[in-house]
């Protein structure tokens, strides 16, 4: 998807030294790019009978709600601690440097609920791998694909996904 990654540039250094982090801030500005990124999501999901998708904090937000939209589905966010005002599910994971929390709304998912979950990258997986294990821990729903915008898959974040099928637009 040589179109994609034009819009995705490399930041040496950030959020810390020897990571090279991806920004999709380009892609997101340029209207053309984003709708073929939505649309190619459409046209993967649209007649697949998802009834939820799962944004994750906080750029999966910005792909979720306009999938959700595109394919006529509703939209749930999975977010930090603290930031989601109703009665909310919790998982605490492992990161390589201490732990990290995510919450949802305990009445996100009705029964049955076919969902897609997207974020913007797969890197080593942990953290999607949560969110994963939040879901099936909580919901008596049918976890129908995790999609990616784009994959680092040197990092080997893929083999977290919990036997799911996984999309990514972008694999790098």
């Amino acid at each position: 998807m040589k179109e994609i990654k034009e819009y995705i540039r490399d930041i040496l250094n950030f959020p810390k030294e020897g990571i090279v982090f991806k920004d999709i801030s380009p892609l997101l500005n340029h209207s053309d790019t984003f709708t073929r990124v939505i649309e190619m999501w459409k046209e993967r999901y649209a007649n697949r009978g998802i009834d939820t998708v799962v944004g994750v904090e906080a750029r999966g937000f910005v792909f979720a709600s306009a999938v959700a939209y595109a394919i006529g589905a509703g939209c749930v966010m999975i977010r930090k601690p603290g930031k989601l005002p109703y009665k909310t599910f919790t998982k605490t994971y492992d990161l390589e440097y201490g732990t990290d929390t995510i919450e949802v709304h305990q009445d996100a998912i009705d029964p049955g609920n076919k969902v897609l979950v997207i974020d913007d990258v797969l890197a080593t997986g942990g953290t999607m791998e949560a969110v994963l294990e939040l879901l099936m821990d909580n919901f008596n729903c049918e976890l129908v694909e995790v999609t990616f915008l784009m994959e680092l898959s040197f990092l080997g974040g893929r083999d977290k996904m919990k036997n799911l099928p996984v999309h990514s637009l972008v694999v790098y």
